[in-house]
Formats: C-alpha cells, structure tokens, sequence
C-alpha cells in the first residue's frame, strides 16, 4: 500500500489520467446500456413489426425510394410528434428508421422523453438492415 502512495505522489498525471479513462468508460457503459432499451437489432426489429408497430422512416425522399422497410412509411421529423401520438392511442409500438441508427436513436430519445414508451430505433439503421439480408421495397 505504501509503495501504491509514492507511486501516486511520483506519478499525478498518469494516475489522474487512468481515473479519467476509467470513469469515461463506465460512463460510455451506462448510456449504451440505457439505450440498449429501446434499441432493437434487425431481428428484434421484425419481431416488434410482426406484432403489428408502426415503421417510421426518417431518411430523405432518395434514399427512400432506393429502398425501405415493407410497409415503412416516410416521415419528417415535424410530423413524428403527431404519429408517435397516434400510436400511444392505439396501444401500438413506433420503430423509427434512419440510414445508420444516429438520427433515429436522438428522435426516439426524444419521444421517450416525452413520455411515449412504445417508440423504438432499429440499431444500425437500414445499414443494419440491409447487412442481414432481410427485405426492401424500393420506389
């Protein structure tokens, strides 16, 4: 114990710098954890949209009409509040979709806030999506 004292008095910056690293990492952690509640993996995904949620594509007109989710339907961001409210009404789950997960992850963040705990992301985005395999429509 002695010898982990002097260490520490001969060595600040790198002991502040491991603590630092150390709590950066629990930090990163406990966020991906809380997200991890309402991020689905493709497969969850097609478990939620089988049981009858809502598929809210969050993506630009082009990259909409290269291909979507079956039955998706392509949302701006304004009128995601009234959805998400409808969908709390009828008791069904909202899955958003963007190209990667970012966009898509902030808005259901957001709704959640809110109080709509029905509002799901898919992890990955349509990358993810596209990566397992699982099918688009396009046009």
């Amino acid at each position: 114990m002695a010898r982990l004292i002097e260490f520490t008095n001969n060595h600040p910056l790198l002991v502040a710098g491991t603590v630092l690293m150390a709590l950066a990492v629990i930090f990163y952690e406990l966020r991906q954890r809380g997200r991890g509640l309402f991020e689905l993996s493709p497969a969850q995904a097609v478990l939620l949209i089988n049981k009858g949620a809502k598929v809210c594509d969050l993506r630009e007109q082009d990259a909409w009409a290269k291909g979507h989710i079956v039955d998706a339907e392509r949302v701006d961001a304004e009128r995601l509040d009234e959805i998400a409210q409808r969908q709390a009404k009828k008791k069904r789950a909202l899955l958003l979709v963007c190209d990667n997960g970012i966009t898509s992850a902030r808005e259901a963040e957001r709704l959640r806030k809110q109080g709509h705990e029905q509002v799901f992301s898919l992890r990955g985005g349509m990358t993810a999506w596209l990566r397992d395999n699982l099918p688009v429509v396009s046009g």
